[in-house]
């Protein structure tokens, strides 16, 4: 019976190990939760701008309107992706504020 425990325990510790830097920190030299989403956010910003400057540039003749046109589409998905995750993230927090304690 101790046998079985002391092996028990080794094997608890070896995944403990194996998945050392996991759960809700971030994984060793990888990016926080946190930090992915300012990543998408200031992506998303990126976009708008570049599609804002070369739209001015269309109306002043510098730029091909197809340019302006995909970039407004990049821009517009990157709007849509960061409104989606948003609500997606309110959505679980909400979930999680309607748990029993």
């Amino acid at each position: 019976m101790v046998a079985n425990i002391a092996s028990a325990l080794n094997a608890y510790k070896a995944a403990a190990q194996a998945t050392a830097g996991g759960g809700m920190d971030a994984p060793a030299g990888g990016k926080s939760f946190a930090d992915v989403l300012g990543d998408m956010a200031s992506a998303a910003k990126n976009e708008g701008l570049k599609a804002e400057n070369l739209g001015a540039a269309a109306l002043l003749g510098k730029a091909d309107y197809a340019e302006v046109v995909t970039a407004v589409a990049n821009a517009d998905v990157a709007l849509q992706t960061v409104v989606t995750v948003r609500d997606k993230i309110i959505s679980a927090y909400q979930d999680i504020l309607k748990m029993p304690i």
